[in-house]
């Protein structure tokens, strides 16, 4: 099944989805070791001149906020009457006064967006654990050739693609990212030339020109060499772009290497290899007080365990291992066929052999299985995604190293192992982190569904969008359990505007609400009315994306509002009404991202009464993995409920397509 989840609710994990991206030629088809391409155009050759991310009118989004509370309100209702005049009250008061300052702050920071600075504050302001609360993974399908799904095989060949990707980061050549509308009329040797010659300074207008739209680039800086420090109040990221040494856990135990010589080029794939295969044989027994375990923890919890480690002596050696290129995790444990021990470990595991800090850790099992689980404030999926595919891709299609290859490498003289000063105080935090970490993993529930001869093809053939059916499967099934609609978050990315990270998209609305009383009331209409009607839905969730996708959503528009009134110390009606607090209470949280070397991916639910639901829809096969918190949230129950909305729903696209 590919699965993975790239999007998270508005006030606590946000995922970005990737809208689309075609990769830019590079100039030379010859094989470089040292870099994975060297790009036509510089990586940041279009940043200068990427649109800003525009502010909504204050109008726009006074209709599209209250057109998402309809469905959970009830339109007409006592309640929607209430929000509707605190609204109302907040646009000709308050509001406009704020949007005024909005504008004006935005104006005074043409570098960047109105949301990004709150954004990561928002990030690095929350306090829960990261693991389920905020880091997502996504797992890689097996290498094709199995012979190289050995553990110590894999690791190196990943650990080498990435590397080569790191070069090309460094020094500039990563192919910037370009969303391209009509490939075969812009990925041409023509748009390279014509974008080339223009300053960066104009090149998106040259871009657009061609129907291409460049993304962001500004989050790929924060890829490598980076971390999330704890510290109390509000965490913060620190980066040594200078730092050569990769960090590979086992066994809770933490060993580095230098992976780039002095002069920063990649040692040779034998020598790698050599590395990872003495940490792999000559790993000491599972650490008896594992450090990682402590990132698990509230931010300020691990903050002051922090501080406590480094006033006994272990600051440089957490310095190493916040500048790290990255953390490759050797678990010392086989996932198999097994799809809910595959998805906890990746998730959550027991804590030991992970460092959750790291912007990612990239995870390969005893039986080769790899993932990765990512730390989500320095950034959102655009980046990471690019990062995965280009990796497995190269790690698969061009292996540097081979079952039979040798090394005569002394590794012995080439790995340090990290030793850490602890007190005892320090070792009862590591045991209560423990005993904390397992009792929340425990709590979390996952639940899958997987249907074939369901899919894109059909959708397709209505004219129907297959994300929109996916999400009124949702609705759909939500209402079957439950009764109800209730708040429901879809991410989309706004990475085609400078430092534009993510916008929701509410898929419960007044279409999707019609066809939840019709497929599951008592009085069902006939297959032509609820084809019609499903194609309204679509309709509809089209123009939704449209709009996230420009920045015309409305949620990132009222919390910038919403910091500015708190900043005043005065908070309009319309936030404290519980209509607001609702519709941010996101029951359903959604993602998707359907890519073929993604075999898995999962998240927590953003609050503790909802569900987590990675999906992705195929030609002819649909699934969802689906978390929970049980009994606060019935997910198995949800699931159950799902299969009968998608058969009910294909049912009417596959009786209209026969009359």
């Amino acid at each position: 099944m590919i699965l993975s989840r790239l999007g998270k609710h508005q006030a606590k994990n946000v995922r970005g989805s990737v809208v689309g991206a075609i990769r830019l030629k590079s100039s030379s088809n010859e094989y470089d070791y040292q870099f994975i391409q060297k790009s036509r155009l510089p990586s940041n050759h279009f940043q200068k001149s990427l649109p800003r991310l525009p502010i909504p009118k204050l109008e726009n989004t006074r209709e599209r906020y209250l057109n998402a509370q309809k469905p959970l309100l009830g339109e007409g209702s006592d309640a929607f009457n209430a929000t509707t005049k605190h609204v109302d009250d907040f646009v000709k008061g308050e509001g406009a006064k704020l949007q005024e300052q909005l504008i004006a702050e935005d104006k005074a920071n043409k570098h960047t967006n109105y949301i990004s600075g709150p954004w990561f504050d928002m990030y690095l302001k929350d306090r829960v654990p990261l693991p389920i609360n905020y880091n997502p993974i996504l797992v890689l399908v097996n290498d094709p050739k199995p012979g190289y799904n050995d553990q110590v095989i894999r690791a190196t060949n990943m650990l080498i693609s990435s590397l080569r990707i790191l070069k090309s980061l460094r020094a500039g050549i990563l192919a910037p990212e370009v969303f391209h509308l009509n490939p075969k009329k812009s990925d041409t040797d023509l748009f390279y030339t014509v974008t080339g010659l223009l300053p960066s300074s104009v090149s998106w207008y040259g871009a657009y020109l061609f129907k291409a739209f460049p993304l962001d680039m500004s989050q790929y800086g924060n890829l490598f060499n980076s971390t999330r420090v704890p510290c109390v109040g509000k965490d913060k990221i620190v980066k040594n772009d200078k730092a050569n040494h990769m960090l590979v856990m086992r066994n809770g135990n933490f060993y580095v290497f230098d992976a780039l010589d002095k002069n920063g080029n990649i040692l040779p794939p034998s020598d790698l290899l050599a590395c990872i295969d003495y940490i792999a044989k000559n790993a000491s027994a599972a650490s008896e007080f594992p450090i990682g375990v402590l990132t698990s923890e509230n931010r300020d919890v691990w903050a002051k365990a922090r501080q406590e480690l480094e006033a006994q002596g272990n600051a440089e050696v957490l310095n190493i291992i916040d500048s790290s290129i990255f953390n490759l995790s050797l678990d010392d444990e086989a996932v198999g066929s097994n799809r809910e021990k595959l998805l906890r470990s990746y998730l959550h595991s027991d804590g030991a052999n992970r460092w959750f800090d790291k912007s990612f850790s990239l995870i390969i099992g005893k039986d080769g299985t790899a993932g990765i689980n990512f730390e989500h404030s320095w950034g959102d999926g655009v980046a990471v995604l690019r990062y995965f595919t280009d990796m497995f891709k190269d790690s698969t299609n061009k292996p540097q190293v081979h079952p039979d290859t040798k090394s005569n490498f002394d590794a012995a003289n080439h790995v340090r192992k990290l030793e850490f000063k602890l007190n005892d105080s320090i070792k009862k935090s590591i045991a209560e982190a423990k005993r904390k970490h397992a009792e929340i993993s425990k709590s979390l529930a996952f639940d899958v569904l997987e249907m074939h001869n369901y899919g894109k093809k059909l959708c397709k053939k209505h004219g129907v969008s297959p994300d929109s059916i996916m999400q009124l499967g949702f609705q759909v099934g939500y209402h079957k359990l439950s009764g109800k609609n209730v708040a429901t978050y879809e991410s989309c990315s706004t990475a085609a505007f400078r430092h534009g990270r993510t916008e929701t998209m509410r898929p419960c609305t007044m279409a999707t609400q019609a066809v939840c009383n019709a497929l599951n009331g008592s009085n069902q209409p006939s297959n032509a009315e609820l084809l019609t009607m499903i194609k309204k839905c679509s309709e509809v969730h089209g123009n939704l994306t449209k709009d996230a996708a420009m920045g015309q959503g409305f949620d990132r528009h009222l919390f910038g509002l919403r910091r500015l009134a708190e900043q005043k110390g005065a908070l309009p009606a319309i936030f404290s009404d519980p209509a607001y607090a609702a519709i941010n209470h996101n029951i359903l949280s959604t993602s998707t991202l359907s890519s073929d070397i993604v075999m898995a991916g999962a998240f927590g639910p953003v609050v503790k009464d909802g569900l987590g639901i990675g999906y992705s829809i195929m030609n002819d096969m649909l699934g969802a993995i689906v978390s929970s918190y049980p009994p606060n949230n019935n997910g198995a129950g949800f699931v159950s409920a799902l299969k009968t909305a998608y058969e009910n729903i294909f049912n009417v696209l596959e009786t209209a397509n026969k009359s």
